[in-house]
């Protein structure tokens, strides 16, 4: 039997069923085990603030290295770019949506002054470019944290994942999908990664999971955040889209306050994916991306992984 790490959200329980839904077609036994991480410990503060990589993965991956468990299942966009050792990313299943949406209101029919929650940093800043008029406060919690706020009248809106209010049948509570030139995704955004020893039989086996498209896609985005340094709380998007043999990627870097915004897109062949991606991200820091980045991390970005 692979025993599966998990975060014990209802959104990260979901993807861990999913990945047991299709390990068991391959005809393989699981179980799940629920893995408390350091994200799920702190709820009080905003996540950029907390300062620390790996919020969701750290415990999980400790665990996987200590033989506690065979695999771990995670959101890639909470999977910082550099993998431990002995760790290995042995599949990234086909994508959900990587865009963002609003709950509550569509952006354009949300009144001068309306409360708006978000959890990102990279949200809030696009929202500041989009809606400086919006009064945009931290909402923390699970996904469906999050929508019971919103209920509760504490915010006019909220912005999240499209990927996962449809992975909870929540869709139709979707008032609108925001385009990337809008808001930027995460990298990594809809996707999930399924993370193994190196060695070992569940890397074999899951390694049937994999999708070629998603990988490239992901691969591209994950090497401008490598590129700039950054990690997931950061206000850095990218968004890849694969067109049969050919890539496309758009990469932002936002100021927080909104008052500044660097952009770069390449395209080329899915097999130089990770090339376009630290392509995109060091134009990036040579129009300027490094002196953003340095007002929230007190340092430069720089050309290496985290």
């Amino acid at each position: 039997m692979l025993v599966i790490g998990s975060r014990g959200s209802q959104l990260a329980l979901w993807q861990a069923r999913w990945i047991a839904a299709r390990l068991a077609e391959g005809g393989h036994e699981t179980r799940i085990e629920i893995i408390k991480t350091t994200g799920d410990k702190i709820t009080d503060v905003p996540l950029a603030k907390v300062g620390t990589k790996g919020l969701f993965t750290k415990e999980i991956e400790e665990a996987l290295l200590d033989g506690r468990i065979d695999l771990a299942i995670h959101s890639l966009k909470d999977l910082p770019t550099e993998v431990p050792a002995g760790l290995a990313l042995a599949a990234v299943p086909e994508r959900e949506d990587p865009r963002d949406a609003i709950v509550g209101a569509r952006l354009q029919d949300l009144t001068d002054g309306a409360k708006i929650g978000t959890s990102s940093l990279r949200r809030a800043a696009q929202l500041r470019v989009t809606r400086p008029d919006l009064v945009i406060e931290s909402v923390r919690g699970n996904l469906d944290t999050r929508v019971r706020k919103l209920d509760e009248g504490q915010y006019a809106a909220i912005v999240l994942a499209a990927a996962g209010m449809k992975r909870l049948g929540w869709a139709h509570r979707i008032a609108e999908i925001l385009a990337p030139e809008v808001m930027c995704p995460a990298v990594g955004q809809g996707a999930l990664a399924v993370e193994t020893r190196v060695d070992g039989k569940a890397r074999d086996v899951c390694a049937a999971l994999d999708h070629a498209a998603t990988r490239a896609a992901v691969t591209a985005e994950r090497a401008v955040l490598a590129a700039l340094g950054g990690g997931c709380q950061v206000p850095i998007g990218a968004h890849a889209v694969i067109d049969g043999d050919a890539l496309r990627l758009i990469g932002v870097v936002i100021a927080p306050d909104g008052t500044r915004a660097v952009r770069n897109n390449a395209e080329g062949a899915v097999g130089d994916a990770e090339t376009i991606g630290r392509h995109v991200g060091r134009a990036l820091l040579k129009a300027g991306a490094g002196e953003i980045l340095e007002q929230v991390y007190g340092a430069p970005g720089r050309d290496a992984a985290v």
